[in-house]
């Protein structure tokens, strides 16, 4: 979904896996947090886990020496919160890394300990850190694990609870508004700016696609990030709003694509709420809802449909799996990962040469 203003390096495109033909397409959804607005991940989640540890130390956990290390977790890793682990696992639910706290697991270790498992995540033994978001909640537990080990949380806590107690506090961190409140007042230390993404969506909504935002976070967030990341970018004195012929905040993904829950059309700037009974009837920024108040509104359905975030759950797997809309994943990781590709070439390359040069000695001298 380049378009003609793209100015992506290499490691940035699409790529499919089946086919897409965009004019078949004639709406297309967006989330907002890291899709739309795409944030330094080390820099929001630092301030994540610093809100963290304040809500872990009034309930006296020894955490207030603590600090952040993005190393320690990626997203797509898996908690194993029987042991205490985090898992690296493959398609097919094999462990293939096991950390326990702050240590590999051996080959031995990790081999009696789940040499026999296959990960299945709809079981409550697993949590999947699959948003860029769960990166500061990983790297608390697994510096509280290698404390738990040592005796330096006082108690009868568990593997289990000690998550429990993590996971309750990061979801408290980002609900009470305290943290969102930080990224508002100061959006430059969060928010990575890009050209590209407001005047792609211009693009788009130019060559006559509906455009739709759906996104959890509140009413007065979402104007304040869209706002910072869109306004400067856009022609003709445009603001992000403009782009959008639906907007729908606190949406309750994936409950959205799931439930049936209730709408509420926003009427005034400062977020006052009127119920919408019928549904929706006009264009303009909703409250709640589900998708297939989206669907009957615009009259499309299906693959008619391409919604785009960054949440392998929330976002892509329940509205392709239930509704059948065509789906796009934000996987920013793999940035990297090409361009780690690409700068190895070179030695690769040198390799090659090395070993078709030995191979051709070898012949010479088994010819003499």
């Amino acid at each position: 979904m380049t378009g003609e203003h793209a100015n992506w390096g290499r490691e940035r495109g699409v790529f499919c896996n089946r086919t897409l033909n965009l004019r078949a397409v004639s709406a297309i959804g967006y989330d907002m947090d890291y899709t739309l607005v795409h944030y330094d991940v080390s820099a929001w989640e630092r301030a994540a886990y610093e809100e963290l540890r304040l809500r872990l130390a009034r309930q006296g956990l020894p955490v207030t020496d603590l600090t952040f290390d993005a190393s320690l977790a990626i997203r797509g890793l898996v908690v194993d919160k029987r042991l205490g682990n985090l898992l690296k696992v493959n398609r097919f639910g094999f462990v293939k890394r096991a950390v326990h706290g702050q240590t590999p697991l051996t080959y031995d270790e990790q081999r009696d300990a789940y040499a026999r498992t296959v990960v299945d995540l709809s079981e409550p033994r697993w949590y999947f850190l699959n948003t860029l978001f769960s990166i500061s909640e990983a790297c608390m537990y697994a510096e509280l694990v290698a404390r738990l080990d040592r005796g330096e949380i006082p108690g009868t806590l568990g593997y289990e609870e000690l998550f429990r107690r993590v996971r309750a506090g990061i979801d408290a961190a980002h609900l009470d508004g305290e943290l969102k409140s930080a990224v508002v007042a100061t959006p430059e230390r969060f928010v990575v700016l890009d050209a590209d993404t407001a005047l792609t969506l211009l693009d788009q909504r130019e060559s006559g696609k509906r455009l739709v935002l759906v996104t959890n976070s509140s009413l007065a967030y979402t104007d304040a990030m869209m706002s910072y990341a869109f306004d400067r970018f856009l022609p003709d004195a445009l603001v992000w709003r403009d782009l959008f012929e639906l907007v729908i905040v606190e949406a309750g993904k994936p409950g959205f694509f799931l439930d049936r829950s209730p709408l509420f059309e926003v009427v005034s700037p400062d977020g006052l709420l009127r119920p919408a009974p019928h549904g929706i009837e006009r264009p303009g920024v909703y409250l709640g809802g589900h998708a297939a108040l989206v669907e009957r509104y615009l009259g499309l359905s299906g693959d008619a449909i391409l919604y785009v975030g960054d949440h392998v759950y929330g976002d892509v797997r329940v509205s392709k799996s239930l509704l059948r809309w065509r789906t796009g994943l934000v996987l920013r990781e793999l940035e990297d990962e090409i361009l780690a590709d690409e700068a190895s070439r070179d030695v690769e390359a040198r390799i090659e040469a090395l070993m078709r040069d030995k191979s051709a000695l070898e012949s010479r001298a088994c010819q003499v």
